[in-house]
């Protein structure tokens, strides 16, 4: 087996530098996978911009990166349902609280993750298709199905009655919506979701009954119209500022709950260097106040509105339920699309920072996604 290299930061506001990193060593329940394909998430570009702050305890340095597809090459006591020579698709927890933020991050030539966070790949699904779907379908499973989020009944995913309950799902076209969508049709729920109109075509083949254009002023009253007199089992808001119009949605439907997956304000707004700056100060006092006060709204009104943490799942029934229940014959069947689009944007672990700052410029129905290792004979 050859030598391990990484994609590492060494702190908070730096470029990534490649260089070797260890050898990882799977554990109990854990999979060694040689990496073939990485996407990048906003989860990266923040951390990068923002590390101290919202994931102060990481040590650095330290390897980014959550979305790996490539090959099983070792497995640890107890990772019964993989072997050897497996190809699948992983969500790399290295940098959550209490995780290995060097063995367990996905920007590298070899990594470790949870048996139980991976799935197996149909023969004819690339790594590249593949890699977008870790932490959207996590994020997105967490805020529907965790307790502390919607609460919906995920108990008999892919083989659910229909109900007569909606699920709002505000940006059904980033990547966390697109998989919203298609797990509360499994579950059995009807969905209305918003996107730009040339996305609307595509969030109804994915399940959604309705959508709505966001950039329409009245959307809100159009989505509570449209719902009428049916029950709202929870609301989704996942787009940058969506929590308000959610929560006049929520408030006209009598829905209780809101779980949310992106913050009030954008944290690319601010420079990537280390100190206070005018426009550092500026977005956390916006960051704040306009928290505290949708908290302060949607408590008057018996609302709760709660931020999504998608590892959530990692300790929960939900992920065995979506990811190893679920996953496994949806990939197979087609019934679960892999969404967003892959777009490719280079090789080798040297294009990642290349494919975050292209993030950071804004991305529609697409995940950026860069491919490794590709001298090798195999897919």
């Amino acid at each position: 087996m050859s030598d391990n290299s990484a994609a590492w930061i060494d702190s908070p506001y730096a470029d990534l530098t490649i260089r070797d990193a260890p050898m990882p060593k799977p554990g109990a329940g854990q999979l060694l996978v040689e990496v073939r394909a990485v996407a990048v998430n906003p989860l990266d570009a923040i951390i990068q911009s923002n590390g101290t702050v919202m994931y102060g305890w990481l040590l650095y340095p330290v390897i980014l990166g959550e979305d790996v597809a490539g090959v099983v090459v070792g497995t640890g006591a107890d990772a019964n349902d993989f072997a050897v020579g497996d190809r699948v698709v992983a969500y790399a927890m290295g940098l959550e609280k209490g995780r290995d933020a060097v063995s367990e991050s996905g920007f590298q030539a070899y990594v470790v993750v949870d048996a139980r966070l991976a799935v197996a790949l149909p023969a004819a699904t690339t790594f590249e298709d593949a890699a977008v779907l870790p932490l959207a379908v996590s994020t997105a499973a967490a805020g529907l199905f965790e307790k502390d989020q919607l609460g919906l009944d995920f108990s008999r995913l892919a083989d659910a009655a229909p109900r007569d309950d909606v699920v709002v799902i505000w940006g059904g076209a980033t990547a966390v919506g697109g998989n919203a969508i298609q797990l509360a049709r499994a579950a059995g729920y009807r969905v209305i979701t918003t996107a730009s109109k040339k996305n609307h075509e595509r969030m109804r083949r994915l399940g959604a009954e309705a959508v709505f254009d966001y950039r329409d002023p009245a959307v809100a009253a159009r989505i509570v119209d449209e719902i009428g007199d049916s029950a709202v089992a929870g609301v989704l808001a996942i787009a940058v500022g969506s929590a308000e119009p959610c929560l006049r949605i929520a408030r006209a439907t009598g829905a209780t709950r809101i779980a949310m997956a992106s913050p009030p304000v954008s944290f690319y707004e601010q420079p990537r260097r280390r100190g206070f700056s005018p426009a550092r100060i500026r977005l956390f006092l916006k960051l704040g106040t306009r928290t505290a006060l949708l908290q302060v709204r949607s408590r008057a009104r018996g609302i709760r509105a709660s931020f999504i943490w998608g590892s959530a799942i990692a300790t929960s029934p939900v992920g065995p339920a979506v990811w190893g229940e679920y996953l496994p014959g949806a990939l197979a069947s087609g019934s679960h699309q892999l969404y967003p689009e892959a777009r490719i944007v280079g090789e080798g672990l040297s294009a990642i920072q290349e494919a975050i700052d292209i993030l950071r410029c804004g991305v529609s129905a697409q995940k950026l996604v860069v491919r490794l290792d590709p001298a090798s004979p195999r897919s």
